[in-house]
């Protein structure tokens, strides 16, 4: 049986973590909230744990998962090697939405890394997720705890939707306010590279990351080479097929309407992801509209959200531009070309 509570961030009950701690250490699962999703945490120590995380999620076990840490001076726990880039890096940007790839320490079981001689690590900066790592006195493994190529969970509600019955004990600590994953960077080559952007944009990593790559690939799960969380080819869908339209601003609006209106013509219900400052584009058409807010960071946190309530109101397609890939903008892109598996209307 599952069981929720809720956490306040702001006045942390201390008898809630140590309840979520002992089932940790137990072998047990734990939802938690952190600033970019809502994770799926395990020992990170307990191979047979970290294997309730993949049969929870339905996940492959060709996806690696993130090793989350409650403090710096852990990162040698989990790692071998450690290069001062990477504690330059842990210092500026941890706690926070950064994720490091490197040399897997022996503690860590290979089944955390997909059998690969590296390991994800992090150092999330939610206070729920901080206290419950400190009192676990183990890294925890955490995916996001969602059901496997579902969009991201950003809230116990999410949680319970996909996973009720399957994880022991939720922590209820309000929605995740990013709203999009980590972004991963390896540091076991020369050049570091961006595996998948995300809450921490390339702009603020190349300040101390000058010669940063960008090497995001979309893999299928039966190919070799997914280093980190967040490569395969389908990620994050809703379960209405997710139409992602790309273009000059207004040729978007255009197409998207036209295909809104022959899509309602033949008898199918539409939804829209839109920003705020759309409506007007839209409000005419017989579609939902879910409004992801004003900004990029407005939107990439109400992204998830809209999908899964669209979803819930029974759309046979979910219609969504991209935005410009600068700042958040990558990530978003990111997410959202996985979600459509790919594939982009181009509009000229």
């Amino acid at each position: 049986m599952t069981r929720l509570l809720s956490i306040d961030p702001l006045h942390i009950d201390d008898a809630l973590i140590q309840r979520a701690a002992q089932v940790i250490r137990k072998g047990g699962l734990v939802a938690f909230p952190t600033e970019t999703v809502y994770g799926l945490g395990a020992n990170a120590l307990d191979s047979a744990a970290v294997a309730r995380i993949f049969t929870a999620k339905g996940r492959p076990a060709s996806d690696p998962v993130i090793v989350h840490i409650g403090e710096r001076d852990q990162l040698d726990q989990v790692a071998l090697n450690v290069p001062p880039l990477a504690s330059r890096l842990a210092e500026r940007f941890w706690p926070g939405p950064l994720t490091l790839v490197l040399t897997r320490h022996p503690s860590i079981p290979a089944i955390v890394s997909s059998g690969m001689p590296t390991v994800a690590v992090r150092m999330p900066s939610h206070p729920v997720a901080l206290a419950l790592l400190r009192a676990a006195q183990v890294p925890i493994a955490a995916p996001s705890a969602n059901r496997f190529s579902r969009p991201s969970a950003t809230t116990a509600q999410h949680v319970l939707e996909d996973l009720h019955g399957a994880v022991d004990l939720i922590l209820d600590g309000g929605p995740a306010s990013i709203g999009l994953e980590s972004t991963i960077v390896d540091l076991t080559g020369d050049p570091p590279v961006v595996l998948r952007p995300g809450g921490i944009p390339l702009e603020d990593l190349r300040t101390l990351l000058p010669a940063l790559q960008v090497q995001v690939r979309l893999l299928r799960e039966d190919e070799d080479g997914i280093l980190a969380p967040g490569m395969l080819y389908k990620h994050y869908s809703p379960r209405a097929p997710l139409l992602l339209f790309d273009g000059p601003h207004q040729s978007v609006v255009e197409a998207m309407r036209r295909t809104v209106l022959d899509m309602h013509s033949r008898g199918k219900a539409v939804g829209l992801l839109i920003a705020s400052g759309e409506r007007s584009s839209f409000d005419d058409l017989p579609a939902l509209l879910f409004d992801m807010g004003g900004d990029l960071a407005a939107i990439s946190s109400q992204l998830f959200e809209g999908m899964r309530s669209l979803d819930r109101q029974g759309v046979d397609a979910i219609l969504v531009h991209g935005y410009d890939r600068v700042g958040l903008g990558l990530a978003l892109w990111d997410r959202l070309l996985r979600a459509a598996e790919g594939r982009v209307i181009e509009c000229g």
